[in-house]
């Protein structure tokens, strides 16, 4: 074997950087285009460590990773632009020693060929067979590319894992990844959330209990733990449960055993937890209202998602797959967002995080009229008394769409002006048309062509 760093990457200004920044690092370099290049050189001599591209032309990385990995050629860091769960998933899965996600900082770069050389890291995990199943985590952010490097990189483990974050940003989609690219991937996946049970009924609903244990218990029901059996059990909002419950729960996660609530047998369990919670687990645990010894079992590998204010790059990815999603899913005829309103999107704030923009692009896909979706429809509302909003927005509007080439923005504007104006009267006077015209100050006919015509268009 040489003490040569080979990299492999069809992209020649990334293998030029790279390895001008491995030399400097004292490293001997070989580059190669392609896997077929790598492959040949592999009848007279094998790499101290190989960098290799996911995509490339003819065979991929993934698919030489494989094959090095059944030869025990190795260790291999794979790299890649087009970071997702499934991804980073299957190059681990595969053996990568490590991940890294381009563009790369080549301090960081370095730092892991060293790290992984040191270490020397070997495959430990066969390739698999199954096709890797697809994720509803989208983002191309640096923080959602480090968080996909994260699930790859614990899913095959057995580890708990502690995910955080602001309500809406995704927590049980990271759990649900956790499971699908884990080992476990064919037994159950069982979702619990914690602060939607009363305290009361949350000990049966997770050890599950006896007839007679109680009022009303009529027959033996089986809890979360058992149904959960060989696979992963999410707790979400552990936060809130309440302290004599952690006791309890921290026994199960100790001892891997539990008696049903009233019953007298001992029950081994073999489940994988992940616990998500949007509250500050520390603060509580300081103040007393979370046990520290079961923070510390849950908090084994902790994921924290960012909020969708931390990654606006992300909304215009997001909010088109969820405005297609929508439609196929009600069979509704597809839109597509403005160039302007995803930029409008961009930059708005959303508490409510990503499930808020989801909701936002379904109500989008319903009621917004037309086949392109404009800044007007997202229903911003003016401060009230501020009688020049509406314009401000206008000119808002109008100077991005002339800046962007946009054609017949004049019409566009009338028509939108129109259905607004119209729809308001009506909604104000209980949709009688005389009235509302009467409002508006146009004739009843009028008000009626013109009713017509937007329905016509929404057709």
């Amino acid at each position: 074997m040489s003490n040569d760093i080979w990299i492999a990457d069809d992209d020649r200004g990334v293998r030029f950087v790279l390895a001008a920044a491995l030399r400097d690092a004292g490293l001997a370099v070989r580059e190669f285009d392609a896997a077929d290049a790598v492959r040949a050189a592999l009848r007279k001599a094998r790499p101290a460590l190989l960098l290799t591209d996911v995509r490339m032309p003819g065979e991929n990385g993934l698919a030489l990773l494989e094959e090095l990995q059944a030869r025990g050629i190795g260790p291999v860091i794979v790299m890649s632009a087009f970071t997702d769960v499934a991804t980073t998933a299957a190059a681990y899965r595969a053996g990568a020693a490590d991940y890294l996600a381009k563009p790369f900082d080549l301090d960081h770069a370095v730092a892991t060929v060293r790290r992984v050389l040191a270490d020397g890291a070997e495959a430990a995990a066969p390739a698999a067979t199954a096709p890797a199943p697809t994720h509803a985590l989208l983002g191309e952010s640096a923080a959602m590319r480090e968080v996909f490097r994260l699930i790859g990189r614990v899913a095959a483990s057995d580890l708990n894992v502690l995910v955080t974050g602001e309500t809406g940003t995704g927590k049980e989609l990271v759990a649900r990844a956790l499971h699908e690219e884990s080992a476990r991937r064919a037994q159950p996946f069982v979702a619990l959330n914690t602060a939607a049970i009363p305290s009361e009924l949350l000990e049966s609903e997770l050890f599950g209990h006896e007839a007679g244990a109680f009022t009303g218990a009529t027959r033996r029901v089986a809890g979360r733990f058992e149904q959960a059996e060989g696979g992963t059990l999410f707790l979400d909002e552990i936060g809130d449960m309440p302290l004599a419950l952690q006791t309890r729960l921290l026994r199960v996660l100790a001892g891997g055993e539990f008696y049903r609530v009233g019953g007298r047998e001992l029950i081994r369990c073999n489940v994988r937890i992940v616990a998500a919670t949007h509250q500050d687990l520390d603060a509580r645990v300081a103040s007393g209202q979370f046990r520290a010894d079961l923070k510390h079992r849950l908090d084994v590998v902790r994921i924290a998602l960012p909020a969708l204010r931390e990654r606006r790059e992300d909304i215009p990815l997001l909010a088109r797959h969820f405005l297609a999603a929508v439609a196929q899913e009600l069979r509704l005829p597809p839109k597509r967002f403005a160039k302007a309103t995803l930029k409008a999107l961009a930059q708005r704030e959303f508490p409510g995080n990503v499930r808020e923009l989801e909701n936002l692009c379904r109500r989008l896909a319903v009621i917004a009229p037309g086949t392109e979706i404009l800044p007007a429809d997202l229903g911003a509302t003016p401060t009230p008394g501020a009688a020049g909003d509406w314009s401000d927005a206008l000119r808002t509007w109008a100077t991005q769409a002339l800046a962007e080439g946009e054609a017949d923005i004049h019409a566009r504007a009338r028509e939108t002006l129109d259905r607004v104006l119209l729809e308001a009267a009506l909604a104000v006077h209980g949709g009688h048309r005389q009235n509302a015209a009467l409002a508006l100050g146009v004739g009843r006919n009028t008000l009626t062509r013109k009713l017509g015509a937007s329905r016509e268009r929404k057709r």
